[in-house]
């Protein structure tokens, strides 16, 4: 843990670089590499394309790290990507990020992840079908509570679940190993059926698997010696995940074979009930369910303290600028995060809101890396950690993040453009909101 430590804008560091090492892998493995490797397969013509996809896709994402780190190291405070848009870009892009996590990226995930979660739970321990709607919503309430004590309790919490989730996929990768037989010669072979598959479409569903290492920079405020253990813990976070999805998918290809991978659903209970059978099958299921769960509590908390900074800021209502007294956490923007996610979740409209959440989410990492051209170009010297390759590792980023974006809404133009139309409903909404405040003052 850290220091403990109060900062200008009332937050604790309390977290050390052990806590914000988990916080960047639970924050980016939760069920997609469970579950969707299939779709990745599916896309690819061998299962050396699959490896290269992922490893590469892991490599992008840690470019965007390391361009992350730097920028925490320039801003260690709350609310990461948010402080990044308003400052370089102005106070209309901070909000927008805000107005579409609040909406999409962050409490549709939430919601949709959450589901996931009951579903895996009910396998798990043979609960009636009935029992997924309350345990999701439980799940929500659950991680909020925690969370309201403190973040040293939410930490504690968090470490637990990312250790879990990291011993669920070494029991997979290690399953999958031992079960390797006629299919591991082949496993990296050409597979005639699926020649000529865009490299493009087998990204984006490996990108989503990638997604959420820009959320320990929301937490920046409560890190210990951040400009020394926020790029540290990124490094060493994203090294761990994308050394984890390589062998697990190497796991998969070993036992599945990359056609049985790409017909396969739900490949990581394909290869553990093949080794223990239906027990193994539930132990996956709990593996799955607990890792969705500490996904859920790192992106209520990280998308928390951007709403208090909003509310700061004068750009959200007032009151969830509050801090608690003694916990120093923002309880009423992280109870107004919890309460639409599971409205969200309530609803059923979350699975298409995820859809929209991806594309979002990877269009603002896109935009954060940007900002940093703008640091760069008002250099106070100030950052402790510096991107290397810079301009051109920050330009590759923004350039491939580009790209997918424009594939997506190419493949994909009904979402992408949604996607789109819900951040524009944030404009007018921007205007009024200061209109308002102009003649009100502050809410």
């Amino acid at each position: 843990m850290g220091t403990g430590t109060t900062t200008s804008d009332g937050y604790r560091r309390s977290l050390g670089p052990w806590d914000a090492a988990l916080i960047v892998v639970g924050g980016i493995i939760g069920g997609g590499i469970f579950l969707n490797p299939g779709i990745a397969a599916q896309r690819t013509e061998s299962g050396l394309a699959l490896l290269l996809v992922w490893i590469g896709a892991g490599l992008l994402t840690l470019v965007g790290a390391l361009c992350y780190a730097e920028l925490g190291a320039r801003r260690p405070q709350a609310g990461g990507t948010y402080v990044y848009l308003r400052e370089a870009f102005g106070p209309l892009a901070g909000f927008l990020f805000g107005w579409t996590m609040l909406l999409v990226i962050y409490s549709g995930s939430t919601a949709a992840v959450a589901t996931i979660f009951a579903s895996y739970a009910v396998a798990a321990f043979g609960l009636p079908a009935g029992a997924a709607l309350p345990l999701t919503v439980g799940a929500l309430v659950f991680v909020g509570l925690v969370n309201v004590f403190g973040l040293k309790l939410g930490a504690q919490v968090q470490n637990l679940f990312a250790l879990l989730k990291l011993l669920a996929v070494a029991a997979l990768v290690a399953c999958g190993l031992y079960l390797a037989g006629a299919h591991a010669p082949a496993a990296l072979a050409a597979d005639p059926a699926r020649s000529g598959v865009g490299f493009m479409g087998a990204a984006l569903p490996v990108l989503f698997a990638y997604s959420g290492f820009t959320y320990l920079n929301n937490l920046a405020g409560e890190v210990d010696a951040p400009q020394r253990n926020l790029p540290r813990a990124l490094l060493a976070g994203m090294l761990v995940v994308v050394t984890a999805y390589a062998l697990v998918n190497l796991a998969y290809l070993a036992v599945l074979g990359h056609a049985g991978l790409a017909a396969s659903s739900a490949p990581a209970a394909q290869v553990m009930d093949r080794l223990l059978g239906p027990v193994g099958a539930r132990l996956i299921a709990l593996g799955i369910a607990i890792s969705t769960l500490g996904f859920c509590n790192i992106t209520l908390v990280a998308g928390a303290r951007v709403l208090q900074v909003m509310g700061a800021d004068g750009l959200f209502f007032g009151f969830t600028a509050r801090l608690h007294p003694r916990h120093r956490t923002p309880n009423v923007a992280l109870a107004a995060l919890c309460g639409w996610a599971i409205v969200l979740a309530l609803s059923g409209g979350y699975g298409a809101l995820l859809d929209y959440a991806t594309f979002g989410d990877w269009l603002a990492c896109a935009a954060g890396v940007a900002t940093l051209f703008w640091y760069r170009r008002r250099d106070d010297g100030s950052a402790r950690f510096r991107v290397p390759g810079y301009p051109w590792l920050p330009l590759l980023f923004v350039t491939a993040i580009g790209a997918v974006v424009v594939a997506t809404m190419r493949d994909n133009p009904r979402n992408a453009g949604i996607g789109v139309l819900i951040m524009l409903a944030g404009v007018p909404v921007y205007y009024a909101w200061r209109r308002m405040s102009a003649r009100t003052g502050p809410a």
